[in-house]
């Protein structure tokens, strides 16, 4: 087999997805090993990726190369609903559970994070959830000037956590979000819309704190997830 294959970065439709859900786990293997070789070439279209199976997005590195923690997810785009399937497997090292309510600062915990930008304007979304979807949201232009939402935008951020297993000395847990279209704007439907946004994993208190992202942040020499600049779109996959 070929060691590269360039493949578009592409949402897919929910059959996958759900299947994905139960596979990206076990795909994932190695203490800070990731299961693809990324090679960015093209950063606006194209990552060289050697994949064994389905098209589920890795998280690169991003400042923290030797942490023990690997994860990737796999997105649908509907045309109501954004679903994020997250899977983690960590070391106990890189685990941190300790908030219990939306709006805490998750990022401290064991984290997984989407970043949503629509087209149009400058204001982006940002996601984050614990490993039990505990969620930190907000709206706005750059870090600095974000409005959190409110317990009724909340509300409507559907999530799913599996709970944490023990796999030997790691640990696993999986996350599947949904986020209706209604918390973007009026629009009608998603899937005509380029979504662009970025994927991310961290755990700023743990013993040993990561900062991964599935699509590469130049130019950031301290972790930095607010980076509009190095976002790209989630291209939908529409069933005919």
């Amino acid at each position: 087999m070929p060691s590269e294959c360039i493949i578009i970065i592409t949402a897919i439709n929910k059959a996958i997805a759900k299947a994905a859900a139960k596979s990206i786990a076990s795909l994932i293997s190695g203490a800070g090993m990731l299961i693809f070789e990324v090679n960015i070439v093209k950063q606006q279209l194209f990552y060289y990726i050697y994949s064994l199976t389905m098209r589920i997005l890795p998280f690169k590195y991003g400042w923290s190369s030797n942490a023990p923690v690997s994860a990737g997810a796999s997105v649908d785009i509907s045309e109501e609903l954004i679903t994020v399937d997250f899977a983690v497997r960590e070391a106990p090292s890189c685990f941190c559970q300790t908030k219990e309510q939306d709006g805490e600062a998750v990022w401290e915990d064991s984290c997984v994070e989407v970043f949503l930008k629509l087209p149009w304007g400058k204001e982006y979304l940002n996601f984050e959830f614990n490993s039990k979807g505990i969620c930190y949201a907000a709206r706005g232009e750059n870090r600095e000037n974000r409005k959190e939402f409110s317990k009724s935008e909340y509300a409507q951020i559907i999530r799913k956590p599996s709970g944490v297993t023990e796999d030997g000395k790691f640990y696993r847990w999986m996350l599947s979000v949904q986020i209706p279209s209604t918390l973007l704007g009026n629009i009608k439907d998603l899937r005509i819309v380029e979504v662009e946004g970025n994927l991310y994993k961290c755990a700023d208190l743990a013993p040993e704190p990561h900062w991964l992202t599935a699509f590469p942040i130049n130019n950031a020499p301290k972790p930095d997830f607010h980076r509009p600049e190095a976002f790209l779109p989630f291209i939908p996959f529409v069933d005919k």
